[in-house]
């Protein structure tokens, strides 16, 4: 599914921007994206350029100082942002980035990609708070959810309004 994802930016003559690390799924997809031809930006404090092991093959490899340049750094080179399966990173990520874009401060589009139901979970959770009164219904519609790769990043490229290429930020 990495490697799917980043082979549809990498054929779409779009651009991954992530936070620049060499392991787990985001770095195939990275991997994946230049070997078909796309380009990589990563973005990473100098603290995990030795515990993400940076990835120096990366189109451009931004060093900063701070998680907070980095996720500021991310989300302002970005056109869209897709959450994969991952850890408290993603999700932190995953909230930031749907909070930033329920108070305004973007518009581009959010997508989970609910590979073999790894999010049923957390999306029943988010029911669950919508039931219970804690967040309202258009607050998730502000993230679109998908299980087909492919057409969750045409439906992210859309709405963002572009053709590819698109900038997509990893998460």
């Amino acid at each position: 599914m990495a490697i799917e994802v980043g082979s549809w930016i990498g054929q779409h003559g779009g651009q991954l921007v992530y936070g620049g690390g060499r392991n787990g799924l985001m770095g195939l997809v990275a991997e994946a994206t230049l070997a078909a031809g796309g380009t990589v930006v990563g973005i990473i404090p100098t603290a995990l350029v030795e515990k993400e092991w940076a990835h120096h093959g990366c189109t451009e490899l931004h060093v900063v100082p701070t998680m907070h340049e980095r996720k500021r750094l991310m989300a302002e080179k970005a056109d869209a942002f897709l959450a994969l399966p991952g850890g408290i990173g993603t999700f932190e990520e995953l909230f930031e980035v749907w909070t930033w874009r329920q108070l305004g401060y973007h518009d581009k589009p959010v997508g989970i990609l609910n590979s073999e139901g790894y999010y049923d979970g957390l999306i029943s959770f988010i029911d669950g708070v919508v039931q219970a009164g804690f967040m309202a219904e258009w607050q998730t519609q502000l993230v679109s959810i998908g299980t087909e790769p492919k057409a969750l990043l045409q439906s992210l490229v859309e709405k963002a309004g572009f053709s590819p290429p698109a900038q997509m930020q990893g998460i």
